[in-house]
């Protein structure tokens, strides 16, 4: 199958393309390469199969290069990661998340809908949530209020989807993502920015009282998840939650990485950001049944999982470093 990724240069993304490609797919990716984090760092994710797809440099927001490369290389899958991501930037910059969350799929799905795409899968986020009370987060929940840009950027493509879907009978599949981490997780996100900081003996913040909890769901676990999703047959439109089904607070979080690095953290607390949400937390029974989604990295395995790949990583940083001054 011809399958375009979208944001496949990325942490989830680059992980998908390898799966795609190891299930014999002819893949595709579509990066802009923009520098919300260190453009070397993507393309070092795809380092490893640069030789085995074709990568398409370009921006989700200009419609007219979507349309065109939709034309020229006809895909029968896409699947939709790219985004730009975080609650707190969102609210900084909130153009800048709708033009590109919203009026980028909408360019997607309206390409895909004229070159007759066979599949289409959106990734979403578990903020779509917001604060709701029902705990755990079933996907029948009725959602009347998110509490970042990014969530209701990630709302509204979820509900263009569905428009889609309805009105040219396009398969599409949503999944609503549960605080991805593992291997090549971006820099900006808790896990990662913790785990450099206490390791460098740098001070980490640390929002609130430490009490919020997350369900944090391993990149091996999600990607079972999203190749599932391009087999299911249900109805033409869906939503499935992708987690863990299981919480921790935040400073059981630098706990264990405190004890995954053998460091103590500096910490400095802070007051609560706005757009935080308390608690995320999967119910995960309808994947289960439906897609077969059957994670099996709890935290306490996948969390030094992670510490090993980023020291791993931090070796080769000073080697090469090492390197480059011995040889000037």
């Amino acid at each position: 199958m011809r399958t375009l990724v979208t944001g496949g240069a990325g942490f989830i993304g680059s992980h998908l393309v390898e799966k795609l490609l190891a299930a014999g797919h002819e893949v595709s990716i579509l990066d802009d390469f923009n520098d919300f984090y260190d453009p070397a760092i993507k393309r070092a994710n795809i380092a490893g199969v640069s030789d085995h797809v074709r990568v398409h440099e370009l921006d989700l927001r200009d419609t007219g290069a979507v349309k065109e490369l939709f034309h020229r290389e006809k895909f029968d899958i896409v699947a939709h990661l790219a985004a730009r991501a975080g609650v707190r930037p969102s609210i900084g910059n909130p153009q800048l998340y709708y033009d590109t969350n919203v009026s980028g799929t909408l360019h997607l799905l309206e390409a895909a809908r004229a070159t007759g795409i066979e599949r289409f899968i959106f990734a979403s986020s578990s903020s779509v949530y917001g604060i709701s009370k029902t705990v755990p987060f079933s996907e029948d929940l009725h959602l009347t209020q998110t509490i970042s840009p990014y969530a209701a950027t990630k709302i509204a493509g979820e509900f263009l989807c569905s428009t889609y879907s309805h009105l040219y009978n396009m398969r599409i599949v949503a999944l609503r993502f549960f605080t991805v981490y593992g291997a090549r997780q971006r820099p900006d996100l808790a896990i990662h920015q913790f785990t450099r900081r206490i390791h460098a003996g740098h001070p980490i913040d640390q929002f609130g009282d430490g009490t919020t909890r997350r369900d944090y769901t391993y990149i091996d676990d999600i990607i079972q998840g999203v190749t599932a999703a391009l087999h299911y047959e249900g109805p033409l439109f869906d939503i499935f939650n992708l987690g863990e089904s299981d919480t921790i607070e935040l400073r059981e979080l630098i706990a264990g990485i405190e004890e995954a690095l053998g460091r103590k953290a500096q910490i400095n607390r802070l007051p609560e950001q706005p757009g935080d949400v308390p608690i995320t937390c999967a119910d995960i029974s309808k994947a289960r049944k439906l897609l077969g989604y059957n994670p099996t990295t709890r935290l306490r395995d996948g969390l030094p999982k992670f510490v090993e790949w980023f020291l791993q990583g931090s070796e080769r940083r000073t080697s090469n470093a090492e390197h480059r001054t011995s040889n000037s």
